[in-house]
């Protein structure tokens, strides 16, 4: 056999074993059969350079891009409305069957929690992958695509150019093992599989994301062939061209059929291996959906059922004591394990000692739980009916559960307060865990286990200690190598000059969070102007009030902070002055409210948009509302704000006016 018939061979084998093991779940080959494989290729092609072709399993792993290019979409990549009832779907299918004039067939799929991207193939070759961006324009991350072995690089002749749309994941088990390595390796830490592949997707180097176990459903086709008549015939096609379709695809003749689907798949979802948040519904017969077309921002030909909040019930063991930054008590409730929303939870906060009044909570209690925004357990009522003849009261501990300091009441606060600020050391580590927290300083690489290492070898006892770290001091914890103690002193570095609000945000002045930092920096501009205002200068801030501005001035005359603060400024942390908004900036009296996942920038980065421009950004909807900025999966929000008539504005039409009028 000549080299080419045995490249050939080869490719063939190894595309057939990663078809079967990444799209069918059905391996083929051991590893090692499958190694031995690939390392035949990789010495023919080395040998042979003039053989090696953009379809060979060996290009996945691309080069370290510089940048991600912007792309327009041939195709627009449309968001779909939410139904979180069944009523609502009801009554879109009404509309549906109203405008086509009888009853329609639909496609009922798992909405899956990820990237939504665009492949495009050109001669049968994969040739674009883009992100999903604003619809209209994303980034090119066709190296890093390529690394997925669930997305085929060659496609069968018979369709030369199509555009392929799916949603980029990664397994739950595989975000476990990430989360357990990173961790060893002091190293990010994501807080849900879809972060993690956001994460993954955008690495410069595409060695990088080739080592994260993702993989892709497609959820749509766009092809030249007469013969696909309905969306079941396209996804069908994509499964016989070697695409990764999610096996629960379910035709339904109404929407009865639909809300059943619905059903079975709410408690069904947490057996899976990836995450979903609801079901996507769509009118099955193409004709029909060129007929419903869109609206300026969605189809009127699908919707999405977002699953209700899910509610457990277990039993209260105990109840544990944490301290907070600012010396706060709060109460954590220590539960019997119970499965909640795809995890398992024996913790949830309690808040405060008025909460467990409220709630009349007793040690022993059935209690019932949820997820607050689907992320933090809470306790929302007790199962009364199973309470024991005699219940113990939870009460009230009377000294600091780490330092042992007696405990103070504060007018006007309900927690309960530990004084000793400067030497608890719950305190002290909550405030440096803070310091470098996405809403503060935003530090990568360091984490809860490397400040307790740190802390331990008594080099950090201040936010001030961080930036007077050593290569040498990192290396004598457990699990850093160099690589990582570099990065570290490359991530405290670029801290140094990260914006005023964050850095306010991060001092954990009582009374201050993200907010009010936001107000106290467009209002000061510099630290300096901050740090020298009097009691009344800080009263004329937007919703700071006497007790907050007394808060404020009591920290910036305090002997320790401004120590702390002088020792920021000689180490070179230091926020650069923020400039006024001009009097005509476009967003002058404007209030914004964002709600959704925004694809092109973080919620951080549209506020920070809206306050160059003269704007203010508030996290509830009222009547006094301007805009609200509506991303993916928006929620309650948006449900408020079109009750109340408020302009809701899709994250392109948000960036267009920023482009027209700044």
């Amino acid at each position: 056999m000549n080299v080419l018939n045995r490249i050939n061979e080869l490719k063939e084998q190894i595309n057939r074993a990663n078809h079967l093991y990444y799209v069918e779940e059905n391996p083929s080959l051991s590893d090692f059969e499958y190694d031995e494989l690939f390392r035949e290729l990789q010495k023919l092609e080395s040998e042979n350079p003039l053989l090696v072709t953009p379809d060979s399993p060996t290009q996945r792993v691309g080069a370290i891009s510089s940048s991600f290019e912007p792309h327009k979409h041939k195709y627009r990549l449309y968001s779909l409305d939410n139904s979180n009832n069944y009523d609502d779907l009801k009554k879109w299918y009404e509309r549906v069957v109203k405008e086509i004039g009888h009853d329609v067939e639909l496609v009922c799929e798992l909405k899956i929690d990820g990237l939504a991207i665009a492949l495009s193939y050109e001669k049968s070759l994969f040739s674009i992958g883009v992100t999903r961006g604003d619809g209209i324009v994303g980034e090119t991350i066709t190296n890093n695509l390529k690394t997925i072995k669930a997305i085929p690089l060659k496609i069968s002749d018979e369709y030369p150019a199509l555009e392929v749309r799916g949603e980029i994941y990664m397994p739950k088990t595989s975000f476990e093992n990430l989360n357990k390595r990173n961790k060893l390796n002091n190293e990010k830490i994501f807080a849900n599989p879809r972060n993690a592949a956001s994460g993954s997707l955008r690495q410069m180097d595409a060695a990088i994301t080739a080592q994260r176990d993702l993989s892709m459903f497609c959820y749509g086709i766009i092809v030249d062939d007469s013969s696909i008549k309905t969306h079941y015939d396209g996804m069908m096609l994509l499964k016989k061209l070697g695409f990764k379709i999610n096996p629960n695809i379910e035709k339904v003749s109404n929407i009865e059929d639909a809300i059943k689907y619905c059903q079975k798949w709410e408690t069904e979802r947490f057996n899976l291996n990836y995450a979903t948040d609801g079901i996507v519904i769509k009118v099955n017969n193409l004709e029909h959906q060129q007929e419903l077309g869109f609206t300026s921002r969605v189809p009127k030909w699908a919707t999405a059922f977002k699953f209700p909040p899910e509610v457990a019930r277990t039993k209260l063991i105990d109840v544990n004591f944490s301290v907070g930054k600012t010396g706060a008590i709060t109460p954590i409730a220590n539960l019997e394990p119970v499965q909640l929303g795809g995890s398992t939870v024996a913790r949830a906060s309690l808040y405060n000692f008025d909460e467990i009044e409220r709630l009349d909570l007793r040690y022993g209690d059935y209690v019932f739980i949820k997820k607050a925004a689907e992320i933090i357990p809470k306790v929302i009522k007790v199962d009364e009916n199973s309470r024991e003849e005699k219940t113990e009261l939870i009460t009230a501990p009377k000294v600091c559960p780490v330092c042992g300091t007696p405990l103070e009441v504060r007018e006007g606060f309900v927690n309960l307060y530990c004084p000793n600020t400067a030497f608890c050391p719950a305190q002290i580590k909550a405030r440096l865990e803070y310091w470098v927290s996405k809403g503060a300083m935003d530090i990568d690489f360091i984490g809860p286990g490397l400040i307790e290492q740190l802390y331990d070898y008594d080099l950090l006892k201040s936010p001030a200690d961080f930036y007077k770290l050593t290569l040498f001091d990192l290396m004598r914890l457990d699990g850093i190598r160099e690589k990582s103690a570099n990065n570290i002193l490359k991530a405290l570095e670029e801290s140094k000059t990260k914006p005023l609000e964050k850095f306010i945000n991060a001092l954990s002045i009582s009374l201050v969070g993200k907010e009010t930092a936001i107000l106290l920096a467009n209002h000061f501009l510099s630290i300096d102007r901050l740090r020298n205002a009097t009691i009344e200068e800080l009263l004329s801030v937007e919703k700071v009030g006497d007790i907050i501005a007394y808060s404020i001035y009591e920290y910036f005359h305090n002997e320790n902070a401004i120590k702390f603060l002088d020792e920021l400024a000689e180490l070179g942390v230091v926020p650069p002055e923020k400039t006024k908004p001009s009097e005509n900036a476009i967003f002058n009296g404007k209030i914004f409210v964002l709600t959704g996942t925004l694809s092109t920038m973080s919620r951080q980065e549209a506020s920070d948009k809206i306050q160059q421009l003269g704007g203010k950004v508030s996290s509830a909807v009222s009547s006094k509302t301007s805009y609200v900025i509506a991303g993916e999966n928006a929620g309650s929000k948006l449900s408020k704000a079109k009750n109340l008539g408020v302009i809701i504005l899709m994250e392109e039409e948000f960036l267009k006016m920023c482009e027209e009028k700044s």
